[in-house]
Formats: structure tokens, C-alpha cells, sequence
């Protein structure tokens, strides 16, 4: 315990040194202290103060920021309102231009302005509702335009028809104008080509036929002034403004089928005669007029418009409008009123329906004759042999006595050509029975028209087929089996048109068909075309003849060149079974010809300039090859050995340099008995140089 409070006291000791080292410090310490709690106060009021006037001039400062900020938004909102309206205001513009279009009827323009909105100028604001309401108008529009123009158009139907009379009128007018002034001048030239004759008289009449001529003239002038046109008295444009309006809807079609059924309606209509119309002349005048007017106007349409009306169609319209009106005339010839001139007018027309009628099968024919496969008709039983026979008469005793299935010698086009021709006699016989005429000239009728079908049309037809490209052989040799077949077939059809027409045959001014020159004409041209490809063929063969005209020996067989050609001329000539024998024989002999011909200019060729024997006898070996050939009889018929004839120049020459027999070739040489007869001394000459 002493010794804890004797440590107690000395810390104690130490403390109180240590407090007074201190003390002075800490007293100073205070004063300053007390000194800068006075500074520390004055610098707060100066603190304040300062901040006081700081906040009362910021204040200024925050108003002007804002109002900054606010027009900087402003600007902002205006630059977007700007950029949205340059965007919207050429949509405005063109749907005003749209609006404007429609109050002033421009409705193809209108069509076109609603293609560019909705392509063009909507899909860039379609987000805006103005704009949907635009897109929700434009399909109420277009039905309006297309109400508004079958308006037109109805209008347009109701107006030609009122002018119909006027306008065939003003047509009819026209053509006389024209016929008078031909015939003027006509008159003009034929006094022009007597005056060398007859000077004098010349003169007076060339005066008299200018005076004519130029009151012709006058009359026509006054004429031009008085008569208007179909497009004068009828304003078309709207016809042609629906038929814009429609084709740019996509709706042509349905245009085009309206307009046709309302112009038929009409037709009909026009072609209906009043029943006083056989009262008066007028009656008869206006009738004409009408028809002839709605033509007048039709051929328009088919000339300004692109598919509106088409020529089938008027050929169709004309055709009713001829039946029409023929009936017409029939029955009001009962009421005492001249009607020939007018039949006569209608047998005028019959030549230019005839022209269309040719036309017309001339396409026919020549779409059989593309779809034919030129192989003879194949038949598998009895039923499908009825079904052909029907069609065509074929007769042939031998091939009945076949067992089926069995072919007939002729193709698919046969029949097919056959029933076309009497399809056109029935055409045609359709025409004429309206004519008025006796029975003996719409017999002679029939029978001139079928003739300009077999010999100008069909016959056109079948020279333009020989001479394609891609008819060979085959198709040839059936072309000539072909026309052998309709050839015989054209009794048959004079048979018909006796018996659709009551004319017998026998009688005196009963014409001929002329079918058989047609034919054969057909025939000629088709062999003349054989000859031509089998020669062409052998030239493609020989082209490709490859001899080493410098060999040592030959190689102890034909070349390979030739044995092909033998070959393929030996096919070919099976083919020409069915060929008459004149045409097949001509065809061998013409090409074995051909073929010694080739062989022999190949040996005198000028680019060859030296042949070895070794050459001459493979060539030699060719030679026998072609004689083989030609003693096979490739195609039956010939005499003897007359088809090997067609080498004995050939062989001559060969047995001539292979036997090396000079002197008794020039020994014998201008001899009828010489062994070398056919050598040319020219052609040795040339071939003994080489």
C-alpha cells in the first residue's frame, strides 16, 4: 500500500508539471480563440449578406433560363411541325388536285392522280387520321368514276343509236361520191388514150369531159360541205374515256363484254324492220341507213381502239346482219317490191366472204399439218377402223383381209383434211343458199370456191410444208401417200356437193373439181424434194471421206464412210415401199447417180495431186461395195443390171489403171465394141498424171 500511494503521488507529481509546462499555451490558445469567435461572427453577417444579394440576382438569371428552355422546346416543336408538313402538304395537294379533276370530269386524270397517292405520296403519313380517311375515300372515289362513265357510256349507246340512220346515210352518200367520181374518171383516161386517133373529135369530147369533171368536182365540194362524218355527228371520246377508265382498274375485260352485249342488243335491234317499213320507199331507206350506220360505227371502234372490238367479232355481227337481212328481203318481196339489185349486191359480197373463208382454213390446214406425225394411221380393232372410215373413204380390199391391229397406209392429217374441205363446202353453201339463185349456180358456186380451196389454199399449204427444214424422208414418202390418198378422195367430194345441191354430174355446164392437178402438182414437189435431201445426205457422207491417197496397199475391206452409206440408203429405200414404183426407182437410180458422180469428182478433185495404186484399189474396193449394192435391187422394178449402169464409168476407169490396159484401150478407143467405151480420154489423162 506505501508503495502504491508513493506511485499514486508521484504521477500526481507529474500531472501537475506537465498542466503547468501547458498552461500558458492552452490560455493563449484561449484568448485567440476569443479573438476569432468576434471575426468568426462579423464574417457570418458578411456571409449572409453576400448570399442575400447572390439569390436576389439569380433570380433574374432562372427567369431568362427558362424562358430559354421554353423557346428552345418551341423551336423544336415548330422544326417538327414543319418537317410533318412538308411531308403531308404534297398528299393535300395532289388529293386537292384529285377533287379538282373530278368537278372538271377529267376521270382518267383523277385515276392517275389516286395511283400516285396511294403508291407515292400516303404510305409516307399514313399514320396520320386524315390520311385514313383519305385511303378510305379513294375506293368510294373509282366507284364513282366507274358510275360515272357507264353513265357516259350509256349515253354515248343511246346516241348512236338515234344517228345510226344519219350516219349510214352520210356513209352511203360518200361511197356514190366516190363510185361517180372513179367512173369520171375512168371516162377521163379513156378519152386521154383516143387521142392519137382521133385528134379532132378528141378535142371536143376532152372538152366535155373536163366540163363533167370539174362539175363533178363542184358537186363533190358542195357535197363535203353538206355531208358529215360519223365522228361529227357522234362525239366518241366517251367510249374511249371508259375504256381507259376501265382498262387502268384492271376491269378491261369486263368493259369490253359489256360494251359487245349492249352493241349486239343493239344490232339486233337495227336489223328488226318496222312493220310499216314495206309501206314506203323511206321505210326501206332508213332501214338500210341504220344497219349500215351501226357498221360505220363499229369499224371505227375496230380501228381507234385497241381489242374493244375485234374482227371476229364484226365478222360475226355481219354474218347474223347478212342472214338477218336476207330474210328480210324475202318476206318483204311478197309485198310487191323489187329486191334483185339488192341480192345482187349480197353475190357481190359472196367473193370477198369467199377470201375470208380461205383465210380462215388456210390456218387450219396448217395446224393440221403441224400436228400431224406423218406415220400411218394404227388401228386396234374393228370399232376404231368404223371411226376412220367415217371420216374419210378409204377402200383397199387387201388391207381388209388383215387381222387387226393393222396400220392404214395414209396419216391423221387425211381425214382431217377431208372433213376441213367439206366443212368449207358447208360454209360456203351457207352463203350462197341466201343469194337467190338456182340451184345449178349455187352448184357451180360450190364447186369454184372448193376448186380456189384445193388449188390456191390447200396446195399453198402443202408446198410451203415440203419446204420446211424439218420434214425429211420419212415425212416426205408419207406427204406422197398423203396426197395419193385425197387425190382419190376428190370424186367423193364432187358426189358431195352434187348431193347437198341436187345437181347431178352428168349435167352439160356442171363444173370439175380440180383437185387432181392440186395433188399431183403436190407430189412432184415432195419427190423433187427427196431426190434433193438423198442427194444432200450422200454429200454429208462423202464430206466425211478420209483416204490416204499415198498408201502402199489397201486395207482389204470397203471404207467405213461408204459401208454407212450403204446402209443408210438401203433403210431409206425400205421406207419407199409404199411409194409407186416409178417414184422409188427414180429415187434410187437419182441417187446412185448422184453417188458415182461425187466418187469420180473425189478422184479428179484439183487439190489432190498424187494418188498411189495402193489408193486406187481401196477406192476400187468402194466401187464394188456401190455395185453390190445396186445388183441387190434395193427397190424392185429394175430390168437387169440397169441400176449398175449408174457405175460402169466408174468401173471402167478403175479396171482400166488396176489391169494397167493401155493398149487396148487405145487400141479400141472410138470403137462401139471397145471395153473402155465410157472412159473418157480427158478423165484417163488427168487420173494417170496423179
Amino acid at each position: 500500500m506505501e508503495k502504491l500511494d508513493a506511485c499514486i503521488r508521484n504521477h500526481d507529481r507529474e500531472i501537475e508539471k506537465m498542466c503547468n509546462f501547458h498552461h500558458q499555451g492552452f490560455v493563449d490558445a484561449i484568448t485567440e480563440l476569443l479573438k476569432v469567435r468576434a471575426d468568426a461572427e462579423k464574417l457570418k453577417v458578411q456571409v449572409t449578406d453576400t448570399n442575400r444579394r447572390l439569390q436576389d440576382a439569380g433570380k433574374e438569371v432562372i427567369a431568362q433560363t427558362e424562358e430559354i428552355i421554353r423557346c428552345r422546346v418551341q423551336q423544336r416543336n415548330i422544326t417538327t411541325v414543319v418537317e410533318k408538313l412538308q411531308l403531308c402538304l404534297p398528299v393535300l395537294e395532289m388529293y386537292s388536285k384529285l377533287k379538282e379533276q373530278m368537278n372538271v370530269k377529267r376521270y382518267y386524270s383523277a385515276l392517275k392522280t389516286m395511283e400516285q397517292l396511294e403508291n407515292l405520296y400516303l404510305p409516307r403519313v399514313s399514320q396520320y387520321r386524315f390520311c385514313q380517311i383519305m385511303i378510305e375515300n379513294l375506293p368510294k372515289l373509282r366507284e364513282e368514276i366507274k358510275e360515272i362513265s357507264m353513265s357516259d357510256l350509256k349515253d354515248f349507246l343511246e346516241s348512236i343509236r338515234k344517228h345510226s340512220d344519219r350516219i349510214g346515210e352520210t356513209a352511203m352518200k360518200q361511197a356514190q361520191q366516190q363510185k361517180t367520181f372513179s367512173t369520171t374518171l375512168q371516162k377521163q383516161n379513156n378519152v386521154n388514150y383516143g387521142r392519137n386517133m382521133r385528134l379532132g373529135r378528141s378535142r371536143i369530147l376532152e372538152s366535155k369531159n373536163e366540163i363533167t369533171l370539174k362539175r363533178t368536182f363542184e358537186d363533190d365540194d358542195e357535197h363535203e360541205e353538206e355531208v358529215l362524218t360519223a365522228q361529227d355527228l357522234v362525239d366518241f371520246s366517251p367510249v374511249y374515256r371508259c375504256l381507259h377508265i376501265y382498262s387502268v382498274l384492271g376491269d378491261g375485260e369486263i368493259f369490253e363484254n359489256y360494251y359487245r352485249k349492249q352493241r349486239r342488243k343493239q344490232a339486233r335491234l337495227v336489223l328488226q324492220p318496222q312493220s310499216s317499213m314495206h309501206e314506203t320507199v323511206e321505210g326501206y331507206r332508213r332501214y338500210f341507213s341504220q344497219i349500215v350506220g351501226f357498221f360505220v360505227v363499229e369499224d371505227h371502234i375496230l380501228h381507234v381502239t385497241q381489242g374493244l372490238v375485234t374482227r371476229t367479232y364484226t365478222d360475226e355481227l355481219w354474218n347474223m346482219a347478212l342472214s338477218k337481212i336476207i330474210a328480210v328481203l324475202r318476206t318483204q318481196s311478197g309485198y310487191g317490191f323489187p329486191v334483185n339489185r339488192l341480192f345482187d349486191l349480197l353475190f357481190e359480197i359472196r367473193d370477198q366472204y369467199n377470201e375470208t373463208l380461205l383465210k380462215k382454213w388456210s390456218g387450219l390446214f396448217r395446224d393440221i399439218f403441224e400436228a400431224d406425225n406423218y406415220s400411218p394411221i394404227p388401228v386396234a380393232n374393228e370399232e376404231e377402223y368404223k371411226i376412220v372410215i367415217s371420216k374419210f373413204p378409204f377402200q383397199d380390199p387387201e388391207l381388209d383381209k388383215q387381222s387387226f391391229p393393222k396400220k392404214l397406209p395414209m396419216s391423221q392429217s387425211v381425214p382431217q383434211i377431208y372433213i376441213q374441205v367439206k366443212e368449207f363446202i358447208y360454209a360456203s353453201l351457207k352463203f350462197s343458199e341466201s343469194l337467190h339463185r338456182s340451184s345449178t349456180e349455187i352448184d357451180d358456186m360450190l364447186r369454184k370456191s372448193t376448186n380456189l380451196l384445193l388449188t390456191r389454199t390447200l396446195s399453198s399449204c402443202l408446198q410451203n410444208l415440203i419446204k420446211k427444214p424439218h420434214i425429211g424422208l420419212t415425212e416426205l414418202v408419207q406427204i406422197i401417200i398423203n396426197t395419193t390418198h385425197l387425190e382419190q378422195a376428190c370424186k367423193y367430194l364432187e358426189d358431195f356437193i352434187s348431193n347437198i345441191t341436187n345437181i347431178s354430174q352428168v349435167t352439160v355446164h356442171t363444173s370439175r373439181l380440180y383437185g387432181l392437178s392440186t395433188f399431183k402438182d403436190a407430189r412432184h414437189a415432195a419427190e423433187g424434194e427427196i431426190y434433193t435431201k438423198l442427194n444432200q445426205k450422200i454429200d454429208e457422207f462423202i464430206q466425211i471421206a478420209d483416204y490416204d491417197w499415198t498408201m502402199s496397199e489397201s486395207d482389204g475391206r470397203a471404207s467405213g464412210y461408204l459401208m454407212d452409206l450403204i446402209n443408210f440408203l438401203r433403210s431409206t429405200f425400205q421406207v419407199f415401199t409404199h411409194l409407186p414404183g416409178k417414184v422409188a426407182q427414180t429415187a434410187c437410180m437419182s441417187a446412185c447417180q448422184h453417188l458415182s458422180t461425187s466418187l469420180l469428182q473425189m478422184l479428179l478433185d484439183t487439190e489432190l495431186k498424187q494418188i498411189s495404186m495402193g489408193a486406187i484399189q481401196q477406192f476400187n474396193l468402194d466401187v464394188i461395195q456401190c455395185e453390190l449394192f445396186a445388183s441387190s435391187e434395193p427397190v424392185p422394178g429394175f430390168q437387169g443390171d440397169t441400176l449398175q449402169l449408174a457405175f460402169i464409168d466408174l468401173r471402167q476407169l478403175l479396171d482400166l489403171f488396176m489391169v494397167w490396159d493401155w493398149s487396148t484401150y487405145l487400141a479400141d478407143y472410138g470403137q462401139a465394141t471397145s471395153k473402155y467405151l465410157r472412159v473418157n480420154p480427158s478423165t484417163a489423162l488427168t487420173l494417170l498424171e496423179k
